[in-house]
């Protein structure tokens, strides 16, 4: 998957965007109406205009403006027969302790067709009519990656409605709270113990009509009267009685500018967001996207991709659902989209499913990135090869990494000698084994990666691409490529789209190589915030400052993000407003260049977090590697063998925390990120205290959002105490006291 001299970009990456500098290529943000609100709204009825550009990939001639249901009937025409959605027919949860089946073989997993998907998906749509799903109300779907998952959102968009995803591992506050604010009149839920938490909290969604439970291996819930509850089955054949003139009606009457989906913010602070998302914004998206990947879709063969990321999550819509139908309906070939099983994250069992499925496009958030590293080290610990064996692995490696320099933008692209032996005999065997060998595409994004993490995956011969955004851009609004990247940038503006760096203060922009706030406007980004009337003034007031605050007068998304453009045109993501440290003293202090120095210099570590707000100097948080630890779950008590390879007379997380080498190996890392000028450029950034403890943070345990992003404001409340007790101690290393 490496590149080559044939494919070497040695100019800027701007020349790859046909838009840059050409002001006829940017969307339209007409004259008349800057200064004003027209830019964002909260109205969810509302049907926003389309920002054409006059020429380039945001012209009505190259991405003519569609909806949903339209680029699907397209891709039906061109592909109608070929495989849309792959499930294995396995239980889908495991017994503690218990050893996950075997893959089975992809050609052995039930498959639909996209004919059959559509099919499917209209008797759904009018199952939906028939419980009395209007046009723009809300269907809100809660469980883990399924067939049945993406067909209740085509199904809801196809009549009109406007699909509202929960993520699975969400709390039943927050799913009561995203059903209420929602709207939600009908609720699809994967099993029985899901469907209760809707029952539990009926009171308070009083426009919930029904809810459909898609697995009924569990059983069934009782209703409770008010309510309908039925099997995906029984909304099919109740939607088989429905009238397809009626549905026909409603998706005729769809236009592109619409809302069709409520993407609720991930919520690092405070109570989610509804992102309204547009059947323009996601389909401008995915088109541009792919036209960014070379050769995607264009053998006429099948593209592969596998749905584990939550598909409540913008990357997980806009990757898993609406990719596959963009494919199919614009380029000679189709992508098949393939479920991965509802325990592979947190029983660590994902690389069985992509060693079956073999993707030939895999999106990882940098934690999932960085687990699976941490499992090819720690398996690599624990089986050290010696002598010949190596040395030749080193060798190799050496290549693959030297390689993945010269591939650098600017970079010749060569090879180093003897790089295709090295290939034959360990790079391209690694990548078999992890499952991405037939990888046309690799990428990351939703969280900062380090980039010794982008190079040790350039040792085996992979890149992975980093892109940029946020829900509120429907995704990227800036791409890498394997024909142009930086590693530690996150590439350049996708065509047709306006990236700008600017002053918080001033609101200008700010020199190339100069530090700011990013900002973005194009056809991808949002109709603005969902405001629901019956949640009260209070709450429009809220929305209201919320878009203002998001979208300015002049058409301007302002990310939070803190970073810079270099020349090349290359974005470099520093911080984030809302995370910086303001000292003592008054200084700004951007926290993740330094936990990611302290991270990349101790294998021991899982997470780290900084703590210094208003105070005279910084301490951290730290968390060790250990069995079990998932992102999704913490973990056991049991040291990775990673961690343990510092003192391998510890063998628990409890005997590390009295562990001297490791204790010393952690300070030793600090003091090296503390004299480095990259990490820490001006005193106030050091850290000079930290503690461990005694678990790994989590989603489970509410310390990471269902991405995996760090939840500060939670860290801190739960660990307060330990954070004051190392201000009030003379020592560096202050041992957790509970």
């Amino acid at each position: 998957m490496g590149c080559s001299t044939s494919k070497n970009i040695a100019s800027k990456a701007p020349t790859y965007d046909e838009s840059h500098g050409n002001a006829d290529a940017y969307s339209s943000y007409e004259e008349e109406t800057k200064g004003t609100d027209n830019f964002w709204t909260s109205d969810k009825s509302s049907c926003k205009p389309i920002r054409f550009s006059k020429n380039g990939a945001g012209s009505e001639a190259i991405n003519p403006a569609k909806t949903i249901p339209k680029m699907l009937e397209q891709a039906i025409a061109n592909s109608g027969n070929k495989p849309f959605l792959r499930v294995e027919s396995v239980p889908t949860t495991l017994e503690k302790g218990a050893t996950a089946p075997a893959s089975k073989p992809v050609e052995d997993w039930n498959t639909r067709t996209y004919s059959e998907t559509y099919e499917e998906c209209r008797n759904v749509a009018k199952g939906f009519m028939s419980l009395g799903l209007d046009a723009l109300d809300a269907v809100t779907i809660y469980g883990f990656n399924s067939p049945e998952w993406v067909m209740a959102e085509i199904a809801c968009i196809l009549a009109g409605g406007i699909a509202a995803g929960i993520y699975p591992s969400d709390t039943a506050e927050q799913v009561t709270f995203k059903a209420r604010h929602s709207g939600a009149v009908v609720a699809v839920v994967q099993n029985k113990s899901k469907a209760e938490m809707f029952l539990s909290a009926a009171k308070d969604l009083p426009k919930l009509k029904a809810i459909v439970v898609w697995d009924e291996s569990g059983g069934m819930p009782d209703s409770d009267g008010e309510l309908k509850i039925m099997s995906w089955n029984s909304l099919i054949k109740l939607g088989k009685s429905g009238s397809d003139s009626d549905l026909d009606e409603r998706i005729e009457n769809q236009e592109p500018g619409q809302c069709c989906a409520y993407i609720y913010t991930s919520g690092t602070t405070g109570m989610p967001k509804a992102v309204m998302i547009s059947h323009d914004n996601i389909l401008f998206e995915a088109r541009l996207a792919f036209a960014l990947i070379p050769g995607m879709g264009q053998d006429g063969c099948g593209e592969r991709i596998i749905s584990y990321l939550p598909l409540s999550h913008v990357a997980g819509m806009m990757v898993d659902i609406i990719s596959p139908i963009t494919v199919a309906a614009t380029t000679p070939g189709y992508a098949t989209l393939h479920f991965a099983r509802p325990y592979d994250l947190k029983a660590g069992t994902l690389g069985d499913r992509l060693r079956a499925v073999r993707p030939t496009l895999f999106l990882g958030v940098p934690r999932v990135w960085e687990k699976i590293q941490e499992k090819i080290m720690a398996k690599s610990a624990a089986n050290p090869t010696t002598g010949i064996k190596n040395s030749l692995k080193l060798w190799a490696l050496g290549l693959g990494l030297e390689h993945q320099n010269n591939c650098q933008l600017g970079g010749s692209g060569v090879y180093g000698s003897g790089y295709a032996i090295a290939d034959k005999l360990v790079l391209s065997k690694v990548k078999t084994l992890l499952g991405l060998d037939a990888c046309k595409f690799c990428f990351t994004g939703a969280a900062p990666i380090k980039t010794e993490t982008l190079q040790f995956y350039g040792r085996l011969g992979l890149n992975i691409n980093e892109v940029y955004g946020m829900s509120e851009c429907t995704g990227a609004t800036t791409w890498s490529t394997d024909l142009a990247h930086k590693w530690g940038s996150c590439g350049w503006a996708m065509p047709s789209t306006e990236v700008s760096v600017r002053s918080k203060e001033t609101g200008e922009e700010v020199p190339d190589g100069k530090d700011g706030e990013i900002c973005y406007r194009g056809r991808h980004i949002m109709m603005g915030y969902m405001a629901n009337p019956d949640l009260g003034d209070e709450h429009m007031k809220l929305i209201t400052e919320k878009n203002r605050s998001s979208i300015d007068q002049y058409g301007w998304l302002h990310s939070g993000d803190k970073g810079q453009r270099d020349v090349d045109g290359m974005i470099r993501i520093t911080g984030r407003y809302k995370e910086l440290i303001i000292g003592a003293g008054g200084e700004n202090v951007a926290p993740v260049p330094v936990e990611d120095g302290v991270k990349s210099r101790c294998a021991a570590i899982s997470n780290i977090m900084m703590y210094g707000d208003k105070m005279k100097y910084n301490v951290a948080v730290i968390t060790l590697k250990t069995v079990g630890a998932t992102g999704e779950l913490p973990g056991t008590d049991e040291l990775d063998p990673v961690a343990a390879k510092i003192d391998p007379s510890c063998t628990s997380l409890t005997q590390a925390m009295d562990s001297v080498k490791i204790i010393e190996a952690i300070k030793a890392a600090i003091l090296e990120t503390n004299n480095d000028p990259k990490c820490c450029p001006m005193p106030p950034s050091k850290i000079q205290k930290f503690t461990i403890l005694p678990t790994d943070f989590s989603v489970v345990t509410e310390e990471l959002t269902p991405t995996f992003k760090l939840k500060r404001s939670v860290v801190t409340d739960k660990y307060i105490s330990t954070i004051k007790s190392m201000y009030d101690s003379k020592d560096i290393y202050v041992k957790y006291n509970a």
